[in-house]
C-alpha cells in the first residue's frame, strides 16, 4: 500500500480559532496533501486554548473537497456513543465520504476527573470498547439493541447512514499491547511520531515491532491503515520512507504553534508532501 500524506493540525493556541484551521487545510489540498486530521482533547483543562475538532472538521469538509477528514484521536470514553453516531454520520455526509474516526483511551486524567468522571484506566477500557461496539453496530443500519456495563440501548435505528459502508473507518490510538490487540479488530492504528523540539520520539524500529504484533492478532486481510505524525521539509524523502519500509500507510505532517508561526505553517503546507 503507498503511502498517503496529510497534515496534523495541533489545534491549540492560534489554532484555537478554527478559521486559521480551515486556512490550512485549503492550502493543504491545493498543494497536494491528501487530508487533514487535528487533535481532540479539552485543552482548556490545562489551560490552553483550544477548539473543538468536529467542529473545525465540519467547515473544512464545507470549504474543500477531497482531503480526508480524520479526528486524532478522540477519547471516546467521555462521549456518549449514540450521541456521537449522529456526528460522525453528519459529518461523513457533509463531506461526501471522507471522515476517518480515531479513538482512544485518552491520555490526559483531569478530562475525566475535573468533571466526575471515572479516570481509572481499567473502566474507561472497557468503555472503549462497548462505545467501538455500539458505533459499529448503529453503521450497519439495523435496529441495535445493547444492554453492556456501561451503555444500554433499546430498539433504536440509526437514520441517515454515512456515505462509507460498511462503516467509517475506525483507527485506534495507543501503544500498550491492550491497545495493539484491539487496533487488530478495526481498519487502522495511529502513532504519535511527533516529539518536542522538532525531534521524532518514536523510531521505524518501533514501527515493525507494532505493526507486527497488530498483523499477529489480526483475523482477515482487509486493508489496514496504519499512519504516524512526524516532522520533515519537502525535500527530506527519506524520513517518511523509513517509516513507510516499517510499514506506515500514512504520513502525518505535525504542525503546531509550539513548530512555528502561522506564516511558517502556511509555507510548509504550500512546499507540498515530501515525495
Amino acid at each position: 500500500m503507498a503511502m498517503h500524506y496529510a497534515i496534523e493540525v495541533v489545534p491549540y493556541g492560534i489554532y484555537s480559532n478554527p478559521s486559521n484551521i480551515v486556512t490550512l487545510a485549503q492550502a493543504a489540498e491545493v498543494a497536494g496533501w491528501e487530508g487533514l486530521f487535528v487533535w481532540d482533547h479539552l485543552g482548556y483543562v490545562s489551560g490552553i486554548a483550544s477548539s473543538d475538532p468536529f467542529v473545525v472538521l465540519a467547515a473544512v469538509a464545507a470549504t474543500t473537497s477531497h482531503l480526508k477528514l480524520g479526528v486524532e484521536i478522540t477519547p471516546l470514553p467521555r462521549t456518549r456513543p449514540h450521541v456521537l453516531i449522529q456526528t460522525l454520520v453528519s459529518l461523513d455526509l457533509l463531506s461526501g465520504g471522507r471522515v476517518i474516526f480515531g479513538a482512544g483511551l485518552g491520555h490526559v486524567p483531569e478530562e475525566f476527573s475535573l468533571f466526575g468522571e471515572s479516570a481509572d484506566l481499567k473502566q474507561r477500557a472497557a468503555k472503549l470498547d462497548e462505545g467501538l461496539e455500539v458505533l459499529d453496530r448503529f453503521m450497519t443500519g439495523n435496529q441495535v439493541s445493547y444492554h453492556g456495563e456501561y451503555y444500554t440501548i433499546d430498539n433504536a435505528t440509526l437514520i441517515p447512514l454515512p456515505v462509507q459502508r460498511p462503516r467509517i473507518p475506525i483507527w485506534i490510538g495507543g501503544r500498550s499491547h491492550p491497545a495493539l490487540r484491539r487496533a487488530a479488530r478495526w481498519d487502522g492504528w495511529v502513532m504519535s511520531g511527533a516529539g518536542p523540539g522538532g525531534m521524532m520520539k518514536r523510531t521505524p524500529e518501533e514501527l515493525i515491532i507494532k505493526v507486527s504484533e497488530i498483523h499477529r492478532n489480526r483475523s482477515d486481510a482487509n486493508p489496514f491503515d496504519v499512519a504516524i505524525s512526524g516532522y520533515s521539509t519537502p525535500d527530506q524523502i527519506e524520513i517518511p520512507l523509513r517509516y513507510e519500509f516499517a510499514g506506515a500507510t500514512w504520513w502525518l505532517e505535525s504542525l503546531s504553534e509550539e513548530r512555528g508561526s502561522m506564516d511558517a505553517m502556511m509555507a510548509r503546507v504550500m512546499a507540498g508532501p515530501p515525495v
